[in-house]
């Protein structure tokens, strides 16, 4: 029976000839694609053979053609083009399937403002106040300093249940849920968690897709002196009531040994000079 198999040369051992059996199939195949290929190289070869004659002779002529049979490399511009393609793909993929060209995918990552922010200011406490969303004026608060605009919160136009919060900087209030006594900048006296709550706020401001910072705001110096804002709530008062008492305790306390051992010191000088 396998003498009856179609032969045909072997594709790598000249003179040999092997069966056309389907196993052997990919080898040939490749055989011919190879064929393929050096009858076209040979094609190319041809052409700037007699590309290059014409040249020599002054002749004019065309744009040599590219060899069908070299390789094509990607490199940075292909690569370029092929990323290009695959966002536009996925944008509108997101778009058909999502209604969103980001997926709903909502960050500051995929705002432009982030890679092109707008100009930054520095504004007085007096400047600041007129931004309340008033009379056509943007709606700008400010926490810890940073200032943004947060003109597209409905919240915080007027009427809004957070209106109360613009045109100052109430970072305390962030901290502390103390909205109306505490709508200040003055941090001191915070608890941990409190200081905690005011940067978790500064972080959402600043990565907020809708909010834009546009500048700071210049305060006055607090007078250390000056007494701490009292809390809202009197049980959370009354805890940092009696804090405050216990260190002002240990304080003296530690006043009166430092006079004391001053004191010892200064008699056991004196009697070795005696």
């Amino acid at each position: 029976m396998n003498n009856l198999e179609p032969k045909v040369k072997d594709p790598y051992i000249p003179d040999r000839m092997v069966s056309a059996k389907s196993a052997n199939q990919p080898f040939l195949a490749h055989r011919e694609y190879r064929e393929r290929q050096e009858a076209l190289h040979l094609e190319w070869v041809e052409k700037k053979r007699i590309r290059d004659e014409k040249i020599a002779k002054g002749e004019p002529v065309a744009p040599l053609p590219r060899d069908p049979t070299q390789p094509t490399e990607v490199g940075v511009l292909g690569l370029f083009k092929f990323l290009v393609y695959l966002t536009v793909f996925l944008a509108l993929t997101g778009k058909f399937i999502t209604g969103s060209y980001t997926w709903e995918y909502e960050t500051r990552w995929v705002q432009l403002k982030t890679f092109w922010p707008s100009d930054q200011r520095l504004f007085s406490e007096t400047t600041l106040a007129e931004f309340n969303g008033e009379n056509d004026r943007p709606t700008f608060l400010a926490i810890d300093g940073d200032v943004y605009d947060v003109s597209k919160g409905k919240s915080y136009q007027p009427g809004g249940s957070y209106h109360f919060m613009v045109g100052r900087d109430a970072a305390r209030a962030f901290g502390t849920g103390c909205f109306q006594t505490h709508r200040t900048h003055d941090l001191r006296g915070l608890s941990q968690q409190e200081y905690e709550g005011v940067q978790h706020w500064k972080q959402f401001f600043a990565n907020h897709k809708d909010y834009v910072k546009v500048g700071r705001v210049s305060h006055p110096p607090i007078n250390p002196a000056s007494p701490i804002p009292e809390h809202c709530d009197a049980k959370k008062q009354a805890k940092i009531d009696e804090a405050n008492r216990e260190a002002a305790k240990r304080a003296a306390a530690a006043a009166s040994e430092q006079a004391a051992t001053a004191a010892s010191e200064q008699n056991k000088k004196s009697e070795d000079e005696l």
